[in-house]
């Protein structure tokens, strides 16, 4: 294995992660927002999350393209 493909690896597994955690705090962040609990505090908390997952999926996508065009020219060369 060479370190271009263990690096990929990484990169894949890592995003993977990144994304499934995205996935979870945007459920949980639904959730709140919309229970029927009349504590305004937790549905603001709800919204918090919501507002920090769709902010972190925007940077994974840029840092992953970002990441990708640079394991490509890596490759090239």
């Amino acid at each position: 294995m060479s370190i271009l493909q263990i690096v990929q690896n990484l990169t894949t597994e890592v995003a993977q992660i990144a994304w499934g955690l995205f996935l979870l705090a945007w459920g949980v962040g639904w959730a709140l927002r919309g229970s029927p609990i009349p504590i305004f505090r937790i549905k603001r908390s709800g919204q918090d999350i919501l507002e920090d997952a769709i902010l972190a999926a925007f940077f994974l996508a840029i840092g992953s393209s970002i990441f990708a065009l640079i394991q490509y020219l890596a490759s090239q060369v």
